[in-house]
């Protein structure tokens, strides 16, 4: 599967929140890894052990093998299973998910395009309930939504007893609409807050999306190899 700009924003953005929080965060469980993306970002930037999930038993061999090919593999491992179902043995500090949310758009003919990107094998509801299922008590968990999704989910997590933190709103360019919302929850209600990120602008892209994403691009840090 493609890496997507928007993942690798997704992931950056989820490493500063991580960072940022007044304690260490040991455990980390990334639901749906596919090509275990947000746990190698994860693990580039943190000192956390991470537990990466993959319900499809090809994406997880490839994440898998981009894990044991990274330098971070002693700290990062991945299940072959369904977070829905699946025992894991402990709580987790945070937990992030790039989940497989397109329910109302247009579906491809191809069945395992399908499942990566579409809801078929995971509903809003489901993966909240596998959050509270494997989230600590005090824990936090970071997720990439389609943005006309945010407010459903919103109010699917309130009922749920999580509390928005923080959202950023991310649209392509300036002439776009917005297409993503990147969400950090917790268990306990506090002021949240929002702001928006351009990706590009002038076919550039934009001192927002550089700054998070130079440890990541290599043509961001060493300009020369653009």
């Amino acid at each position: 599967m493609k890496v997507c700009t928007d993942a690798c924003l997704f992931g950056a953005w989820v490493v500063g929140q991580v960072r940022s929080l007044p304690y260490d965060t040991r455990t980390v469980l990334d639901i749906g890894t596919g090509t275990g993306l947000l746990s190698l970002m994860m693990a580039q930037n943190t000192l956390a052990n991470i537990d990466a999930i993959e319900l499809d038993e090809q994406a997880a061999e490839q994440a898998r093998e981009n894990i044991e090919a990274s330098t971070w593999h002693k700290r990062c491992q991945v299940i072959t299973g369904d977070a829905r179902i699946v025992h894991l043995g402990r709580k987790y500090d945070f937990i992030v998910s790039n989940p497989p949310f397109y329910e109302n758009d247009l579906k491809s003919g191809d069945a395992k395009r399908n499942l990566a990107l579409h809801s078929e094998s995971l509903s809003l509801e489901e993966l909240l309930h596998a959050i509270k299922q494997h989230l600590n008590k005090e824990g936090k968990f970071a997720l990439l939504l389609p943005y006309h999704r945010k407010n459903e989910f919103e109010k699917l997590a309130k009922r749920e007893g999580f509390f928005m933190e923080a959202e950023v709103s991310v649209k392509q360019t300036p002439k776009h609409s917005f297409f993503r919302a990147m969400v950090l929850y917790g268990t306990i209600e506090v002021p949240f807050q929002t702001s928006t990120l351009t990706i590009r602008e002038e076919d550039q892209y934009t001192p927002t999306f550089i700054d998070l994403l130079k440890d990541y691009y290599l043509h961001l840090s060493f300009p020369f190899l653009r």
